[in-house]
Order: C-alpha cells, then sequence, then structure tokens
C-alpha cells in the first residue's frame, strides 16, 4: 500500500527546507528595511544631539497616542553639546546603566523588570516637579537616592554609589531616550509641565 503525498516523510523535509529558506529571505528583507528606521539620526530615533533642545510628548490624533516633539533650545545642563559630545555623553550614561544592571528593577523600551519605574520616558516624569528643577533633582536623586526618595509605592532604589557625572550621563542618555518614537509606549504616560 502506498501512502498519500501528504503523510510522505519526505515531502515533509523538503518542505521544511523550503519554508526555512523563504522565511530566512523574509528575515533579511526585514532586516534591511528596518535597521534604516531604527539607526541614531532616522525620523523616529533622532541624533544624539537632540539632548540641546526641548523634548515634549503631545497627543497625536491621527496615530492615536502621544508621541514626541522636539522643540526649541533647552540645553542639559546649561551646555551646549555638539554631535561627537553628546554621543560621548548619552553612550557614556548606557554603559553606566548597562554595567549598573539597572534593567533588574527597571525597563528601557520594555525590556527589563517592571518592578521599579520604566525609564523610557523618565526625563519627562512629572515626579522631577518642573522643567526648572528636573536636572537638579535628578542629580541628587541618582546620587543619593535613599534621601531623595520620592516615590509613595515602597520600593526604594538602593545607593549605587554614582558619581556626579555618571549622573549627568545617566541623565543625558534618559533625555536622548524620551525623544525616541516608541509608537506610544508606554501607554498612559503623563508628561512633566513644561514652561515656555
Amino acid at each position: 500500500m502506498t501512502s498519500k503525498w501528504w503523510a510522505n516523510e519526505e515531502f515533509w523535509r523538503k518542505m521544511a527546507v523550503w519554508v526555512t529558506a523563504g522565511m530566512l529571505l523574509v528575515l533579511i528583507a526585514l532586516t534591511f528595511d528596518t535597521i534604516p528606521k531604527i539607526s541614531v539620526g532616522s525620523e523616529r530615533v533622532p541624533a544624539y544631539s537632540v539632548i540641546n533642545q526641548r523634548i515634549d510628548y503631545v497627543f497625536n490624533d491621527e496615530r492615536n497616542f502621544q508621541v514626541p516633539v522636539i522643540g526649541k533650545e533647552q540645553l542639559l545642563f546649561g551646555k551646549k553639546l555638539n554631535e561627537e559630545e553628546a554621543e560621548a555623553m548619552v553612550t557614556w550614561g548606557k554603559k553606566i546603566i548597562q554595567g549598573r544592571n539597572c534593567i533588574n528593577c527597571h525597563t528601557l523600551l520594555g525590556n527589563g523588570a517592571y518592578y521599579a519605574p520604566d525609564l523610557t520616558k523618565a526625563w519627562l516624569d512629572p515626579n522631577w516637579g518642573n522643567s526648572n528643577t528636573r536636572e537638579a533633582m535628578m542629580v541628587n536623586f541618582l546620587m543619593d537616592p535613599v534621601t531623595n526618595y520620592m516615590n509613595d509605592s515602597g520600593r526604594k532604589m538602593p545607593n549605587m554609589n554614582i558619581s556626579k557625572d555618571e549622573a549627568k550621563a545617566i541623565i543625558a542618555f534618559l533625555k536622548w531616550m524620551s525623544s525616541i518614537d516608541t509608537n506610544g509606549f508606554p501607554y498612559n504616560f503623563k508628561s512633566i509641565g513644561q514652561e515656555g
């Protein structure tokens, strides 16, 4: 008795090879399509020098969620950085966050843990008071989170022995992260009040 074509083991082996090869081609095509869209300096991921500008979030009716809006000049710590200086500062801040394993408690772009606040838009978090006090409050908190605790969740950040310069680099990274168009993630985020 001969078996049906759909029950033939050799047929399914060949089919698996063809489907795998086809999906590999699709994955390669999607990768080449995606990389330019998620690279620094693209429409959705601004250049590092965006830390020299005001970043705000505004509800977009067409997209039905909040989107980042890059505004007028608003220097970080009162100093204008060129692209290379901004990249170095943001990269240093990213390395500090990685080195201190911040995602063991926090989330960045949906990756990490959900014990502590999401850091994707931390630069715009209303807990920092207003845009005039934000930088100082963030530096003080990062350098001594135990004394400068301001959350009523009962979850406290341990002192990570962050220096003032390291805190500024972390804040530069967080400001740059806030400028990334994340398709509305995290949802229901309320932005800090900004003057002028």
